[in-house]
């Protein structure tokens, strides 16, 4: 095992997991702090491919350039809805349906690809379900319009999410450091003209502190601490590091922000979880869907 690389993979995932609280001291609407984001990450990744030793765009045909404008499209829409989903619901309800993704592209993957199902798979998605339910609000009163619309988001979050990884999967020829700054670089395009540019005036110093850091840090640091230890990792201890991000968002949730589950919403956190570990552990035989999302996370 390459411990360098683990140290940088479990730091990316730990600082990508206080991104919804950190946005939360921001002060921008979601809009306009992703523009913020996606204008800094595209920054600080130009300047670390400039100062590389191999700074190469890489080789790829004209159906590569579609689909790296795909993800990039794709991308932008899951993080729309992640962070429209931190305004409106609390991270740990949000990053918990964040995570639904991984089963999403299972899911693409049985009608897309015609991938057999075993009954690990058909469990995982059940547990999922049942998880999504009961966060939802099954208690007395159910759940408020606001909440609702923050459900649909984080959702509609995991479902980008997915899409981008199977999209990603069509990119093999390019190298990432230029792909991920095409897709940033893509997305603050499409983005500009729906800014609200009257935001950023009322900001504070400390705001302003806080909008640049989650574009250099919790974009353009993760991202490139991403580059520098996937190939080094196997898609096994990968999968399992992922659950750093949603541990440390919940915890800076309910520490810092006061949040506290009741006892079905709890209960439906660790049933989405849960089903997300079906899904990954290992198995004696390895069957369709399990190195189809090996090969997406690896």
């Amino acid at each position: 095992m390459h411990q360098v690389s683990l140290l940088r993979f479990a730091l990316a995932m730990a600082i990508f997991g206080s991104v919804g609280f950190f946005s939360k001291l921001t002060g921008l609407p979601y809009i306009e702090l992703i523009a913020v984001r996606l204008l800094c990450a595209a920054l600080f990744l130009f300047v670390i491919w400039l100062f590389k030793r191999e700074r190469r765009i890489g080789s790829y045909d004209w159906r590569e350039v579609g689909m790296i404008l795909l993800c990039a499209v794709a991308n932008l829409l899951n993080w729309l809805c992640l962070f429209a989903s931190f305004e409106k619901i609390s991270v740990t309800i949000a990053i918990s349906l964040y995570h639904l993704a991984p089963l999403f592209v299972l899911i693409a993957g049985r009608f897309l690809f015609r991938e057999r199902w075993q009954s690990r798979t058909v469990f995982a998605i059940a547990l999922s379900f049942i998880g999504t339910i009961c966060i939802m609000g099954l208690k007395a009163g159910g759940f408020s319009l606001l909440d609702g619309e923050g459900i649909a988001y984080g959702m509609m979050a995991a479902l980008f999410y997915a899409v981008t990884m199977l999209l990603g999967k069509g990119v093999t020829k390019s190298s990432l450091y230029a792909v991920t700054l095409l897709q940033m670089i893509i997305g603050l395009l499409i983005l500009l003209p729906f800014v609200d540019y009257s935001a950023f005036f009322s900001l504070s110093y400390e705001q302003w502190g806080y909008s640049i850091l989650t574009g250099v840090v919790h974009t353009g640091f993760v991202y490139l601490l991403f580059f520098q230890s996937l190939r080094h990792l196997t898609a096994r201890t990968i999968s399992l590091m992922v659950f750093i991000d949603p541990a440390v968002a919940i915890l800076l949730d309910i520490l810092l922000s006061g949040f506290r589950p009741d006892r079905i919403q709890s209960a439906g956190i660790i049933l989405i979880f849960a089903g997300m570990l079906v899904s990954i552990s290992p198995r004696k035989r390895k069957t369709a869907d399990a190195l189809e999302l090996d090969k997406l996370i690896s």
